[in-house]
């Protein structure tokens, strides 16, 4: 038993140095984190801040409109016959006056022809019947004709001349018809795919019974159709009344255009058209604008974002719009204090310009803001703030936008 304890006690003591030597590392290890928690926590977050910037803008609202042409036609034909030859190529660019189409002209030569012998025995017609009056007028002179009879001369002659009224009435029917027979272009523009193959009968008249052809549109310029509600038609009328921007009505407020691959508002037209009354269904008034469409870029059916002139030319501070927060419901921007401390301000936004957004309140135009660098940052808490230069602010929010000096 002596024997046995003697040989644990050295075991059981190199077990407590060893436990020992742990724990001391532990300790130096959670010292050691401890030490530098506070280095971590105590270095303030950057934060890039510049001043707003005062400039006068005016206010655009946007809407969706589709472009359709100025002038639309329906080729229709006129008259009936068998078509005879198309003159153009599907889809090209035609002029005022060329030709298009043309129906068989055979059958209208053969009128022509049958109305002006039609119109030689009227006017035969006419140089006998006037030679008969002249015979009972002078019969009736020396009392050897009756009054019944020189009156009905007079009817025969008065019916064989409107007979050759009638026949040349029928004459200039049946060029006119030969004319229809050639469809001419009736305004420039480009012109669609042929509805109608050579060799096909087509029907004529005057409604929309007749045979649709072709369609032509013009496509420089080019309008733009769009609806606005009647909040802004409410707001627009109030505007022109007050003198802060003429009513559309009475002139051509200018609009902006981009379609849906551009960038910005890179097209200018004019406001041509506001519709007399809204409609009932949705309430929204119909307005047009023109634009020029000298490249055929703009396609009638296709959709484009619009904006139109909502304002009069006022002052206003803007900030870069990635400077504006959420804070649950309410809209806020970081101001930097004179203790390098961020303080929370609840804003009211206007319009976006150019990246930069409009503040209506909440800023009085001295204070510097806090644009990049929020995310570690919280109000209250000391910021290492930077102020870019003016090179490098106008290549972050863009050199439309820049400080003016």
């Amino acid at each position: 038993m002596t024997s046995g304890n003697r040989d644990a006690r050295p075991l059981a003591r190199r077990w407590a140095r060893l436990t020992h030597a742990l724990l001391a590392l532990v300790l130096l290890a959670g010292c050691d984190s401890h030490e530098e928690e506070p280095t971590a926590a105590d270095t303030p977050p950057t934060v890039s801040v510049m001043p707003p910037m005062r400039r006068e803008v005016t206010d655009w609202d946007e809407f969706t409109g589709r472009l359709v042409p100025t002038e639309r036609v329906e080729l229709r034909a006129r008259v009936s016959g068998y078509l005879d030859s198309i003159t153009f190529t599907d889809g090209q660019v035609v002029r005022r006056g060329d030709p298009l189409f043309r129906i068989d002209r055979r059958p209208f030569e053969t009128a022509i022809t049958d109305a002006e012998a039609r119109l030689a025995a009227a006017r035969s017609q006419v140089v006998l019947a006037e030679r008969e009056f002249a015979r009972a007028g002078n019969l009736l002179q020396y009392r050897a004709g009756s009054e019944a009879s020189l009156e009905q001369r007079a009817q025969a002659l008065e019916a064989a001349r409107a007979a050759v009224t009638q026949a040349d009435a029928a004459l200039q029917r049946a060029k006119l018809d030969l004319e229809f027979t050639e469809i001419r272009a009736p305004l420039s523009g480009r012109i669609g795919r042929h509805l109608v193959s050579p060799g096909n009968l087509v029907a004529g008249g005057e409604g929309s019974g007749a045979t649709l052809l072709a369609v032509i549109v013009t496509m420089d310029p080019i309008d733009v159709s769009f609806d606005i509600d009647q909040a802004a038609a409410l707001r627009y009328a109030r505007l022109a009344e007050s003198g802060g921007r003429p009513s559309s009505r009475d002139m051509t407020n200018p609009v902006q255009l981009a379609l849906a691959d551009e960038t910005g508002f890179p097209r200018t037209g004019r406001v041509v058209f506001v519709d007399n009354e809204a409609d009932a269904g949705t309430g929204t008034v119909r307005l047009r604008a023109r634009f020029a469409n000298p490249r055929d870029l703009l396609l009638p059916g296709v959709f484009a974002r619009i904006r139109l002139v909502a304002s009069a030319p006022y002052q206003a501070l803007l900030v870069p719009d990635a400077a504006v927060t959420t804070d649950q419901s309410r809209r806020v921007v970081y101001v930097l204090a004179p203790d390098n401390t961020l303080q929370m301000r609840q804003v009211e936004l206007g319009p976006l310009h150019d990246g930069l957004r409009v503040i209506r309140s909440g800023l009085q135009g001295d204070e510097e803001v806090a644009v990049t660098g929020l995310t570690r940052a919280r109000a209250g808490q000391q910021v290492a703030p930077i102020r870019p230069a003016p090179a490098q602010a106008r290549s972050e929010i863009g050199p439309s936008m820049a400080p003016r000096p």
